[in-house]
């Protein structure tokens, strides 16, 4: 009886229903998915049911979820790699959006919930290019909402 659980690549409904049953379970269950945000894997997982599902599916995870941790590897002026990352943290506002099938406000409460650990994929990218690890440019490339964080590089004269 493992207390962690690593699974690699959520791919189908079968391995991701395998997935929350062994979170329903009290397992601390670690797993991948190709997405670019949380709110992207949220809806992915839940999309990959069908409509008579989504319902269940929706309650099961808003209940078992603890976080998602989104990551692109980004070239930096250097011509190294290094990480920006999304954090989201399954608090209660967002697991009552998940309930709701509100997902596209979750980009909200992420960008507004810094004092609880988390941190949008731009916030991150911005900060990347504050610290002049990364450029412009390379961050608009990766960015989720693009226009807006150009917006901010010109409103804060970066």
């Amino acid at each position: 009886s493992p207390d962690i659980m690593l699974l690699g690549e959520m791919r189908d409904p079968e391995t991701i229903a395998t997935a929350m049953t062994a979170a329903e379970m009290a397992q601390l269950l670690f797993s991948t998915l190709h997405t670019t945000s949380a709110a992207n894997t949220i809806d992915r997982i839940i999309d990959a049911f069908t409509a008579s599902q989504q319902h269940q599916i929706r309650m099961q995870l808003s209940m078992v979820l603890q976080a998602v941790v989104s990551q692109q590897l980004v070239q930096t002026v250097d011509g190294r790699v290094v990480p920006a990352f999304e954090i989201m943290i399954a608090t209660p506002a967002i697991r009552n959006l998940i309930r709701e099938g509100k997902t596209h406000q979750i980009d909200s409460i992420i960008a507004s919930s810094a004092e609880e650990g988390m941190i949008t994929m731009d916030q991150s990218l911005y900060a990347l290019v504050v610290n002049r690890v990364i450029t412009k440019e390379t961050a608009l490339q990766h960015a989720i909402h693009q226009e807006a964080l150009k917006t901010r590089f010109e409103v804060e004269g970066v």
